[in-house]
């Protein structure tokens, strides 16, 4: 992990982060919130964006360096090269989208796979909560898997 993890001239850490997650589940829409604080009410499919934020981390400052990720199926040679240099992951799907729940797996897998790896530092993110009226997966299934793939 300290191979991603690495220093400005300042002595400020920086940390990258990618999104995952199955289209539509809102990744760019929590990522934006956290960046900029405004929340974003148009649907606009991504492709891959990056953002940058400052913060502190314990008693340092840092910057951190997230990837918001496409929605795709593939897992391309570009993404791998993400995925390789990232040095932590924010697994999301939407709590409207049984699929994109099941979906979840796949991309630990695949993150796993890369980093060559039997664990490594992940969140899982139930977004849309919300929209209860449209809830698919219960906050019980997502605790179950959250318990199951040892993930925060």
């Amino acid at each position: 992990m300290a191979a991603a993890r690495w220093r400005e001239g300042s002595g400020q850490e920086k940390h990258r982060l990618l999104v995952v997650g199955g289209g539509g589940v809102g990744k760019s829409e929590l990522t934006i919130q956290f960046i900029q604080s405004y929340f974003v009410t148009d649907y606009d499919p991504t492709i891959e964006d990056s953002y940058t934020k400052q913060c502190v981390i314990g008693d340092r400052a840092a910057r951190l360096d997230i990837l918001d990720t496409a929605g795709q199926e593939e897992f391309g040679a570009m993404r791998e090269q993400y995925v390789r240099t990232g040095e932590g992951f924010l697994l999301v799907f939407s709590v409207t989208d049984r699929g994109s729940f099941e979906e979840i797996y796949k991309f630990q897998r695949q993150i796993l796979r890369v980093k060559d790896r039997d664990e490594f530092p992940m969140i899982l993110i139930g977004n849309k909560a919300d929209l209860d009226h449209q809830r698919q997966v219960t906050q019980e299934e997502g605790h179950r898997l959250l318990l199951s793939m040892k993930l925060i």
